[in-house]
């Protein structure tokens, strides 16, 4: 046997194996996890109303909780687990050989004497038989694209229901705070009216702290508003829109970790990890299988067939049919193909490009806000503490009027309310970070090892996660009355 002849029972061979087998299906929910960090939390649903709830009531809703409900639930995640069984069925459909055509050809005789032919032909379409691999390789590798759209869209919703959950937390500790802060202008509303009803203060001060409980109250009514916008947009990123959403949340945490990654471990394990860059490398190879499909179109119209006639005799034999590529042999088709994979290169370059400035954006904000909250805490808070505690001695011995304490405590708040949204930017720092890298489970792996190597690490300042509450005006009678300067 030759050569030749070895190649072409070698290809027919292949050829078999490739339309004989189905496609692959690529394990969305095991690379998912990978990239999260959590097992088990995905499963396609053909019903779209198959939920899973979420606790109710005043029940207590972890952020892992609410990650994995989200991960369950979410429509837009099953829907791009339907278009990769979409691409599955598109890639097994390719491997199907098409059906033979038969063609059945009759013709009498015009005389007595003449015979009846019979002219039976079984054949096939040439082109797609040569195309078959090409096709077959481009529709596997579309997807493998499928798929890694698919993570994209499980980062995307894991990003959101953190963030999230992160604004639901942080509305929550603001109307504590507020609800603090309205104790104590209280307080104080109450000493200024016993030092009004003894004679030794003036009405002012009454009237300035009922104006300053009135503002206190629109202050919480618009909070109490944020809070149900962001309870209910949690809501609906856990599958249940409908319900009371008065879930106890976890209290703010500080991130774990004195040691942050390098910049450039960051910047690798995104390159390497993000679906959005598998994604565009599995569709360039899928143009580069169209590409060698193009090859074959100067066949167009071609057929393989087996031709039989009886007249009166029977005759097999053979038969071809090939279009003369003439005036069209495919190249403006190629061409087409190779601009399409001019685009892909571009867009590829493009998106790495993105990626690495977001992961450096992400960085440079997570450090910024880690040591600015803890300048807050370590620094800021303390001085502001012992201003107040000041103010209060001053304006109970009669040394200070009321504007100099309102402005101390006022002082006072804004920083607390400042320490709970860098606490928040805090939060929501670390999770873009981690999207940005390629998830959760990346991360992890990337902090594990700026733990075990700690060479070209950036030491991160501590945070304290001391509570936010701030001392209770004194009582009236703690302090002898003075008199307030006029």
């Amino acid at each position: 046997m030759s050569i030749s002849q070895c190649e072409k029972y070698v290809g027919l061979a292949m050829l078999g194996l490739l339309v004989g087998c189905h496609a692959r299906r690529p394990d969305v929910p095991a690379d998912a996890a990978r990239l999260t960090g959590i097992d088990h939390a995905i499963t396609f649903r053909q019903d779209a109303e198959a939920f899973v709830p979420a606790p109710s009531g005043d029940e207590s809703l972890t952020i892992e909780q609410a990650i994995r409900l989200a991960l369950t639930n979410d429509s837009r995640i099953q829907a791009s687990l339907a278009r990769v069984r979409l691409a599955e069925a598109e890639a097994n459909q390719v491997r199907l050989l098409p059906n033979p055509i038969l063609t059945i050809d009759i013709r009498f005789p015009l005389s007595k004497t003449g015979n009846t032919a019979f002219e039976p032909t079984l054949g096939a379409d040439l082109l797609s038989l040569l195309q078959k691999p090409a096709q077959i390789a481009a529709a596997d590798n579309r997807l493998r694209e499928s798929a890694a759209a698919a993570l994209t869209t499980v980062l995307d919703v894991m990003t959101e229901v953190q963030e999230a959950y992160a604004s639901s937390r942080s509305v929550d500790a603001e109307i504590e705070n507020a609800q603090r802060r309205r104790q104590r202008i209280q307080q104080l509303r109450d000493l200024a009216q016993k030092r009004l009803d003894a004679g030794e203060g003036i009405r002012l001060d009454v009237l300035t702290l009922d104006a300053q409980l009135m503002q206190a109250e629109f202050d919480g009514s618009d909070l109490n508003l944020l809070r149900i916008d962001h309870r209910l947009a949690l809501a609906r990123l856990l599958g249940e829109p409908r319900s009371l959403a008065a879930w106890k949340l976890s209290p703010w945490e500080p991130p774990t970790g004195v040691l942050l990654a390098a910049e450039s471990q960051w910047i690798d394990a995104a390159l390497f990890n993000r679906p959005e860059i598998l994604a565009r490398l599995w569709e360039l190879r899928a143009l580069g299988d169209d590409l060698n499909v193009a090859s074959f179109l100067p066949l167009q119209g071609g057929e393989l067939a087996a031709h039989a006639e009886r007249d009166p005799d029977w005759r097999v034999g053979p038969s071809l049919t090939v279009p003369l590529p003439i005036f069209d042999f495919g190249q403006e088709t190629r061409e087409k193909v190779r601009a399409l994979r001019s685009v892909a290169r571009h867009e590829l370059v493009q998106q790495r490009l993105e990626i690495i400035q977001a992961v450096r954006l992400a960085y440079a904000t997570y450090v910024h806000s880690r040591r600015t909250l803890s300048n807050a805490q370590e620094r800021l808070l303390p001085l502001q503490r012992k201003q107040l505690d000041q103010a209060q001695l001053a304006y109970q011995a009669g040394e200070a009027n009321l504007a100099t304490l309102l402005l101390a405590q006022n002082d006072l708040e804004l920083t607390l309310s400042k320490i709970l949204e860098l606490q928040e930017k805090v939060t929501v720092a670390r999770v873009r970070l981690q999207r940005t890298a390629g998830g959760a489970g990346v991360a992890d792996r990337v902090d594990a090892a700026a733990a075990t190597q700690p060479a070209g690490s950036v030491p991160l300042p501590a945070i304290n996660p001391m509570p936010l509450v701030l001392p209770a005006t004194q009582p009236a009678t703690s302090q002898p009355v003075i008199g307030t300067p006029r």
